[in-house]
């Protein structure tokens, strides 16, 4: 089957000397891997390493063959584009974590067209941001709407979170309740649909609310781990 879609690069592994393996959330048919052979030796090639930096926006053209685990690309160009996400070293060091969230968390080979317009909007709107600090927590509390445990609105003001019933509470029932500063953090970014509205957090805060947050979907997704790249983004943003 020929297909012709959009996809977002979510992570690229080294081959052999010459080869890479892509993975991208595709419009069409959800997450797929691509082999992409002696891309990274040939001058003149039709496909480019650059091309696949992660996140990037691109219009693909490949046979999809559905009893193979690798697919292959036949042409792939910029889709749109997204110069900034890649030459900001504070904006791709973002990307490269949300990129290996987005990789931990979306597994299924299966269209979700509200998931990658989601996506696809977010990075053109973080692309073009000035005031950015705070994204990468309210996008993950927004992505697990998509992903199937968004957290109940607490219209009450109960001072406790289950991160397992993904609901607020008035008491402790178990360990898995939390309260303090992440509650009042979780209930900015639920009572805002702005993912870049400040939340005006210090240091601290700002990695322990995305070490609750992380811990979160731990909880609620198989396989789900802290990503290696968390460490970096947190260097970086110190």
């Amino acid at each position: 089957m020929q297909i012709k879609t959009t996809g977002l690069v979510l992570s690229t592994v080294k081959y052999s000397e010459a080869d890479l393996i892509v993975s991208i959330f595709t419009k069409e048919k959800g997450v797929i891997s691509f082999f992409l052979k002696g891309i990274r030796k040939a001058k003149r090639a039709k496909l480019k390493s650059s091309q696949f930096q992660l996140l990037s926006c691109l219009a693909l053209d490949f046979t999809y063959r559905d009893n193979k685990s690798m697919q292959f690309i036949k042409e792939a160009k910029t889709h749109i584009s997204l110069q900034n996400l890649q030459q900001n070293i504070y904006k791709s060091t973002m990307c490269m974590f949300l990129a290996e969230v987005l990789k931990l968390s979306i597994q299924e080979e299966e269209q979700n067209l509200a998931l990658y317009q989601f996506l696809e909007s977010s990075l053109q709107d973080l692309d073009q941001a000035t005031t950015y600090a705070d994204f990468h927590l309210q996008f993950l509390v927004e992505l697990t709407r998509f992903l199937g445990f968004y957290p109940e609105i607490n219209p009450n003001g109960y001072a406790y979170f289950n991160l397992i019933e993904g609901a607020f509470q008035s008491e402790e029932l178990s360990k898995y309740c939390i309260s303090g500063s992440n509650v009042q953090i979780l209930e900015q970014c639920l009572n805002s649909s702005d993912l870049f509205q400040p939340l005006h957090l210090h240091q601290k805060k700002r990695q322990d609310f995305l070490d609750m947050l992380l811990y979160y979907y731990e909880i609620h997704l198989d396989g789900f781990r802290i990503p290696k790249s968390k460490a970096i983004l947190e260097q970086v943003f110190a």
